[in-house]
């Protein structure tokens, strides 16, 4: 033993001092873990939870696109004739009905040319005039052979010539008194009109491309957009459902899909789909009757393909995803206790809140929504609070 130095044995009674500690504390654990009630041990084997009611409700199904607004009508008001500009009669901006005077092209030339058509006419008519009289002596002379046969018929051809020179006079009357009429522009539809491209007193032409303004009509306005291919058949379907000529109606959504703009119905699909993006393009009408949507303004459109009546639904966060599929766990009683079981389902359309339980589920079952993480199948459980399903959104 004298071999041994001081610091060796004092590091041997350090480890036998550690070992005496470490069996009075598991000593200690021991008796105080048999000292507990029964109920307390019992408590760690039923986990609280929230659970939720099955509800059977109509829940409309829709399908999102991205979608352009464009207007119902888009005219560029032109000259019809070349002209000084002379008066604007409309401010940028401003509603306009179809037939509204616009804008005025000095008349003058073409008041003249119309007085010069008509004058023609006249010196023309009054030739046509006298030429039918000679005719008719032509024709009472000829027929008492006092002049040859070949002078009436002279005659005859020179009132039928001036019979084609008084209908040409008469429609050069019309063009001159047409271009008259022109020099007087008005809206050839109803709208809002945007920023003028000229001023008064410009010369203007008929050739001009940027025109003199742009009336767009925005009540109603469309919305174009494009839906997956996928959901054809659904689009199809929900069109030949239309009962008396009730379209399916179409949501315009604000980009952040916070805001309803405004609501609408389908008008028409694409005849193809565009094999590029996989997509098919569709066109809406809504009344904008607030002018909450503007041409080129992008929206979310949603279109309500159906209705699912009496469909068995549960909040989201019910569902949970396994290797075997989407599953939910059931409350149930097992000798007078609250337990859980694990019930496979067939899943539906989802939203963000709530999710159609499609095979598996009924009505009035109870389902936990909180508390997933600790569950098993056939766990007792502690029911904290009873919640509700959301309703399903209106339509």
């Amino acid at each position: 033993m004298s071999s041994i130095s001081r610091p060796a044995r004092r590091g041997r009674w350090l480890i036998l001092v550690l070992l005496a500690l470490a069996v009075a504390v598991v000593s200690w654990r021991l008796t105080a873990f048999k000292g507990r009630p029964a109920g307390r041990g019992m408590a760690l084997e039923a986990p609280p939870v929230r659970v939720a009611l099955a509800q059977a409700q109509d829940v409309p199904h829709f399908l999102n696109g991205l979608g352009t607004v464009q207007p119902s009508s888009d005219v560029l008001v032109t000259s019809r004739v070349d002209g000084q500009l002379q008066r604007l009669h409309f401010k940028d901006g401003q509603r306009v009905r179809a037939g509204d005077l616009l804008a005025e092209i000095d008349p003058r030339p073409f008041q003249a040319d119309l007085d010069q058509a008509r004058g023609t006419l006249a010196r023309d008519q009054a030739q046509l005039e006298n030429a039918r009289k000679d005719m008719a002596r032509y024709a009472t002379l000829s027929k008492n052979d006092f002049i040859a046969r070949q002078e009436y018929d002279n005659q005859r051809a020179l009132v039928r010539q001036y019979e084609g020179t008084v209908r040409a006079d008469k429609a050069a009357v019309d063009a001159a008194a047409l271009k008259l009429e022109y020099s007087r522009i008005v809206a050839p539809a109803s709208g809002r009109l945007g920023l003028r491209t000229v001023d008064e007193g410009n010369m203007i032409r008929s050739s001009d491309s940027e025109g003199i303004v742009r009336i767009t009509e925005t009540r109603p306005c469309d919305v174009i957009f494009t839906l997956p291919d996928v959901h054809v058949p659904l689009i199809i379907a929900a069109l030949r459902a239309a009962k008396d000529g009730a379209m399916p109606l179409v949501q315009a959504w604000d980009r952040d899909q916070r805001k309803l703009l405004d609501t609408g119905v389908l008008l028409s699909v694409d005849n193809r789909i565009d094999a590029a993006t996989g997509t098919v393009r569709l066109k809406a009408r809504l009344p904008n009757a607030g002018e909450t949507l503007f041409p080129n303004q992008f929206v979310n459109a949603r279109l309500l393909a159906r209705v699912l009546h009496q469909a068995v639904t549960v909040p989201a966060a019910a569902v949970q995803t396994g290797v075997r599929g989407a599953y939910v766990y059931v409350l149930s009683k097992r000798e007078d206790k609250d337990a859980v079981v694990l019930r496979e389902v067939k899943t539906g359309i989802a939203s963000d809140e709530l999710t159609v339980i499609d095979e598996g589920l009924k009505a009035g079952e109870l389902v936990v929504v909180d508390g997933l993480d600790r569950l098993r199948d056939g766990l007792s459980v502690t029911v904290a609070e009873q919640g509700q399903t959301p309703a399903a959104e209106a339509f």
